[in-house]
């Protein structure tokens, strides 16, 4: 009988979150479905295969609401009028079908309802599980800053070029493109790194919240910047493989590393020592406490 009351009680208690959770459940899981299916069978567009650290960043965005709930529920109910011109907005974007708009709605409206429900206290609450979600948003945003690429797509060939020279190999390198054992190699916008380094610098961001180092701002801007130099250098070597695969005939080992699971290991290979790096520089704080 008590349970059956305590059940009762937070079922009226939460009514409100409980409608609003539906209704966002409904609006929003095939928007989801549709953006994990892309990410995780590589079927959706280029572009938006630069958000995939949203595979884990959205399912850690909504654990640390969950984890703040109690936090939430303490906030006074305080409504911010930004939180219903929000909702507007992302109501606006969404009815109108384009893939952009409804995409940015998301994080539109779910920022809207934090002002809208809780005022400021209830933004700050759960803003860094909003800036989670927004970076995770598929977005043009890659497309547009592809032409401004160029330098770095130059530095990546030239240093790729100066590598494999040095393996004793016959390379010329022009612009971005190197020719290898008469089998010409493109360093394209779309393999400058700029995958690697946003996924880097959004794990980056993760661990530190994780391990409680956010709001360490030395710390954060060590991560950070050494997780960006991971990433260039990372690809340069990656750019470095998949030229010496292309220039020796070795198609096989190619589609392999460039379209297959050896990119995406890889990948996690590079992340893993984003997390090292991390460990380094809390072992450097202990040493310098004691």
């Amino acid at each position: 009988m008590q349970i059956n009351y305590k059940l009762s009680f937070t079922l009226e208690k939460n009514f409100i979150y409980l409608i609003i959770l539906a209704l966002l459940s409904l609006i929003y899981a095939p928007v989801l479905f549709h953006w994990y299916d892309g990410w995780l069978n590589k079927s959706i567009g280029i572009e938006h295969e630069y958000f995939s650290h949203g595979i884990i960043g959205i399912p850690f965005a909504f654990y640390i609401v969950w984890n703040q709930r109690k936090k939430w529920q303490r906030l006074p109910n305080q409504s911010h009028p930004l939180g219903f011109i929000l909702l507007i907005i992302g109501s606006i974007f969404y009815l109108t079908g384009v893939a952009e708009f409804v995409n940015l709605s998301l994080p539109i409206i779910l920022t809207g309802l934090c002002l809208w429900l809780k005022g400021i206290a209830g933004f700050k609450l759960n803003s860094f599980a909003l800036l989670l979600i927004a970076l995770a948003t598929p977005t043009s945003f890659p497309y547009l800053i592809t032409p401004f690429t160029l330098p770095l797509q130059k530095f990546i060939a030239g240093f790729a070029g100066f590598i494999l020279i040095q393996l004793g190999m016959d390379v010329t390198v022009e612009q971005i493109y190197l020719a290898v054992g008469g089998r010409l190699v493109e360093v394209a916008p779309y393999c400058a790194g700029l995958k690697m380094l946003f996924t880097s610098l959004y794990v980056g961001l993760m661990l530190l919240y994780w391990t409680g180092n956010i709001e360490n701002r030395k710390k954060t801007t060590l991560l950070l910047v050494g997780a960006a130099l991971i990433s260039v250098s990372a690809n340069i070597i990656r750019n470095t493989i998949l030229t010496f695969f292309h220039g020796t005939g070795r198609d096989q080992l190619f589609t392999w590393f460039h379209d297959s699971w050896g990119g995406d290991l890889y990948s996690a290979l590079m992340l893993a020592s984003v997390v090292l790096l991390l460990n380094f520089l809390d072992q450097i704080e202990s040493l310098k406490s004691q």
